[in-house]
């Protein structure tokens, strides 16, 4: 999630200024990349109600947070048409750092 959010960002920040970057497989790469962030809230809930584990909190913010962000992001698509590789270049990085963020605050550092 973290490796895949962050290619998914450079690639779409760069296909800003070339435009042999953008094409198709850019977008299945985000997808593939957001996707993967439901997959891993959707175990972590399924861990917790069904082990009855108790995370740090921050952990579970962050998680959901993400996802928040994915629909802002989708939100916003169509009205930053121009500047599309931007909102996905600058909301992949974004996702990354979330990503590494709740890594942190959930082995306690």
């Amino acid at each position: 999630m973290i490796i895949g959010n962050g290619l998914a960002g450079v690639w779409a920040l760069a296909a800003h200024w070339v435009e042999s970057l953008r094409s198709r497989a850019l977008w299945w790469f985000t997808v593939v990349a957001e996707v993967a962030i439901f997959v891993q809230v959707a175990l972590g809930v399924a861990m917790v109600s069904k082990d009855k584990i108790d995370p740090p909190q921050f952990h579970m913010f962050y998680g959901f947070v993400a996802l928040i962000a994915v629909a802002l992001i989708y939100a916003y698509r169509s009205q930053m048409l121009a500047r599309r590789y931007l909102l996905y270049g600058f909301g992949g990085l974004f996702l990354m750092g979330l990503g590494i963020r709740a890594m942190l605050v959930g082995s306690g550092r």
